[in-house]
């Protein structure tokens, strides 16, 4: 990976940041602590995740597999990296000191304008060919393009309606969904899609790419539907959610022939994360599915473990488990290391415990049966198992030089 490997290492110290954010506001839970107020921290912790770790460590490998070797390496990548970087380093500091002001906001706009530099090398850069895990990788990019257009909106909203507005509230969710939904999701399986040496069966992906498309943009009236009542709201988020079943059932139809062998080239640890991402991808379709049911829609926004279950569902099973799978197989954390193969056991571990926690905490809620006993202490302790996987992942980070397996 070259240079590249500071990159990684950045990128995996914005991720511990984060966790331990995470940590700190579970502590909170059951000792409150005076000097840190915990919305300030929320902000932190969400802003760093997505636009430290996530953003950072998908700028990495789309520039190690996207970009050609000769391209890669011009100065402006890494510039724009620690530019970037700058902005993220700006946010940890500000937000959980002032929240949402001056700072935190200036260092949040610094890197959507960066990140628009980034679209705009990637879209030059890249190859024209219209290869599968290439055309996913455009579409996310003018998601993530698209989806600024909502943090646009936030300042004439705040200073014409307020921020209780609907308006206000809407362009939040617009800019998080086509985040999410639209450009990590999709740049995370064009990532995927470019470990598979075997060609991929062009009217599989065809249909499985259209799909996805549409579903993302229909599923963004699911959002919507929290602050406007309106019943074709409900309608077009049910096609949007019944077409990523269509998605995802051609992505699974596309990669068929080739799984059987790409499982063999695998190690153990690279099988356990990949496996962690793709049963966290079906659960979160499968979960979305029961939107179609309206009391199930209705409390999806209301009881806060659904909330953080499924925003962690995403966030750390299915994009963070593509990226430590893609991390892996290609030799760039150390599949051979018991530190790595430890901490990664611990990370899946934290994960899934406290996935089981939320999600059973939200379903007591909404049976109105009360509270887990300990349900505070037991997450945090939980939590502690992904702050200290991710730390034995990172110093497992290999040394020594060694070059990705070819693709």
């Amino acid at each position: 990976m070259n240079s590249q490997k500071s990159w990684i290492i950045c990128c995996f110290f914005n991720f511990l940041i984060t966790c331990v954010f995470g940590l700190l506001m579970r502590f909170m839970y059951f000792f409150p602590i005076d000097f840190l107020n915990y919305n300030f921290l929320l902000h932190a912790h969400s802003h760093v995740a997505m636009l430290g770790w996530i953003y950072l460590i998908v700028y990495t490998l789309v520039v190690h597999f996207f970009i050609p070797k000769e391209k890669s390496q011009k100065p402006i990548y890494n510039r724009l990296f620690w530019l970037t970087e700058f902005s993220v380093i700006g946010m940890m500091i500000a937000f959980p000191i002032q929240g949402y002001a001056l700072f935190s906001i200036i260092f949040s706009t610094m890197h959507i304008l960066l990140s628009y530099v980034f679209c705009c090398l990637v879209w030059k850069d890249s190859s024209k060919e219209k290869f599968p895990a290439q055309r996913l990788l455009r579409a996310s990019i003018l998601f993530m393009i698209l989806s600024t257009f909502g943090v646009w909106c936030l300042g004439p909203a705040v200073s014409t309606l307020g921020k209780q507005s609907t308006f206000y509230q809407i362009a939040i969710q617009f800019f998080l969904h086509f985040q999410f939904n639209g450009w990590f999701i999709l740049a995370i399986l064009a990532l995927f899609l470019k470990q598979f040496q075997k060609k991929i069966d062009a009217i599989k992906f065809k249909k499985f790419y259209y799909l996805m498309i549409f579903s993302t943009l229909l599923t963004s009236a699911f959002p919507v539907r929290w602050f406007i009542e309106n019943e074709v709201l409900n309608y077009i988020n049910g096609l949007g959610v019944l077409t990523q079943l269509g998605a995802f059932i051609y992505f699974y139809k596309m990669l068929k022939p080739q799984i059987n062998h790409f499982k063999n080239t695998l190690d153990q640890a690279t099988k356990i994360v990949y496996g962690l991402a793709l049963c966290s991808l079906f659960l979160k379709v499968g979960i979305q599915l029961l939107t179609l049911f309206p009391d199930l829609a209705e409390v999806s926004h209301q009881i806060r473990s659904f909330i953080i279950g499924f925003i962690h569902l995403t966030t750390l099973g299915i994009i963070t488990g593509f990226l430590f799978g893609i991390l892996l197989q290609n030799k760039i954390l150390s599949g051979d290391s018991k530190i790595l193969k430890t901490g990664v056991k611990c990370f899946v571990s934290g994960y899934i415990s406290t996935e089981i926690l939320l999600f059973a905490q939200g379903w007591l809620c909404f049976f109105e049966k009360g509270t887990i006993a300990f349900y505070y202490q037991s997450i945090f302790i939980f939590s502690l198992f992904l702050v200290l996987g991710l730390f034995l992942m990172m110093i497992s980070i290999k040394n020594k030089k060694q070059e990705p397996i070819s693709i």
